[in-house]
C-alpha cells in the first residue's frame, strides 16, 4: 500500500457498506501487487525516484527518528535488531534502516519484490547489516526461536492497510510480544480524514487517526510521540508517524 492521492478516494468504486475494512481480500492484494513493476515508483504508486516523494519519505522518518533514540537505548551487549514489514524491494532498509540498525530483517510476501530485493540489499548485505527474509504476509509471520522477543525496532510503513482491523490488532499483539524490552514499534500511514476508506485497487483501507489510536491500545500499546510527514504532494493523502512501546 503506498501513498495515495486523497482525489477520487469516494467515487462510485470506493463505496462500501458497513466497515471499510470488510472489504479487505487478501488474494486481491497480492494479486494487484504482483502485477505492478518491481520498482520504487512501482511500491510507491508512480511517485518514484522521479518525484520528491522518496527522498522527502526517508528524511522524514531519520527525523522522527533521530529525535526519540534517546528512548530507544539497548542493554550492554544487545544487538538492535530491526524488521522491516511489508518491505516490498527493500527500499526502506536500503536508504535508512540499517544505518540506525546491527541487523535488518525483512517481510514480503509479493514475488516479483522479493526476487527485486536481492539486488537492492546488495550494499547492506556487503555490510553484515541484512537479517532473515520472510516470504508471507504479516499474518503469516512466525518468529524463530532465537529471534524471538529480540527486536529493538519494528518498522510497519505504507503496508497495514491490507489487513483488517482485526487481524492488525493480532498482528501488532505478535509483534507486542517479540520487541526486546525497551523495544519500538513505528507505524507509518496514510490518514484519512473523516472515516475509514476502502480502496478497491488494491484491496487496502486508510484508516482515520483515531482508529490507529484506537487499536493501538486494543493491541496492548503506548503512543510514545507522533508527527506527520512533510513535504509530500499536496494531492496525496497526509502521512503520519507513530512511535510506539508496549504498555508494561
Amino acid at each position: 500500500m503506498p501513498v495515495k492521492t486523497a482525489q477520487g478516494t469516494l467515487s462510485g468504486e470506493d463505496h462500501y457498506e458497513g466497515n471499510a475494512d470488510a472489504n479487505i481480500n487478501y488474494d486481491d492484494a497480492i494479486e494487484y501487487w504482483s502485477s505492478v513493476p518491481a520498482s520504487v515508483n512501482g511500491v510507491l504508486g508512480g511517485y518514484g525516484e522521479q518525484t520528491s516523494v522518496p527522498k522527502a519519505d526517508i528524511v522524514g522518518s531519520s527525523t522522527f527518528i533521530r529525535k526519540l533514540l534517546s528512548r530507544m537505548s539497548v542493554a550492554e551487549g544487545e544487538k538492535k535488531l530491526t524488521i522491516d514489514m511489508g518491505a516490498g524491494i527493500g527500499r526502506i532498509t536500503r536508504d535508512f534502516l540499517w544505518k540506525i540498525s546491527d541487523e535488518c530483517d525483512l517481510l514480503e510476501p509479493v514475488k516479483p519484490f522479493l526476487d527485486r530485493m536481492e539486488a537492492e540489499l546488495q550494499d547492506v548485505k556487503q555490510r553484515g547489516k541484512l537479517g532473515d527474509i520472510y516470504p508471507v504476509g504479516m499474518q503469516e509471520w512466525e518468529i524463530p526461536p532465537h529471534k524471538r522477543g529480540k527486536y529493538w525496532l519494528i518498522w510497519c510503513q505504507w503496508c497495514v492497510g491490507q489487513l483488517p482491523d482485526e487481524e492488525l490488532v493480532k498482528f501488532w499483539i505478535k509483534c507486542r510480544e517479540n520487541l526486546m524490552e525497551n523495544g519500538t514499534m513505528i507505524v507509518k500511514e496514510n490518514i484519512a480524514t473523516f472515516e475509514d476508506i476502502f480502496d478497491e485497487t488494491d484491496s487496502s483501507v486508510t484508516r482515520t487517526d483515531t482508529k490507529f489510536r484506537e487499536l493501538f491500545v486494543q493491541a496492548g500499546f503506548k503512543l510514545i510521540a507522533s508527527d506527520v510527514q512533510k513535504g509530500l504532494p499536496k494531492e496525496l493523502f497526509p502521512v503520519r508517524m507513530y512511535c510506539l512501546k508496549a504498555i508494561i
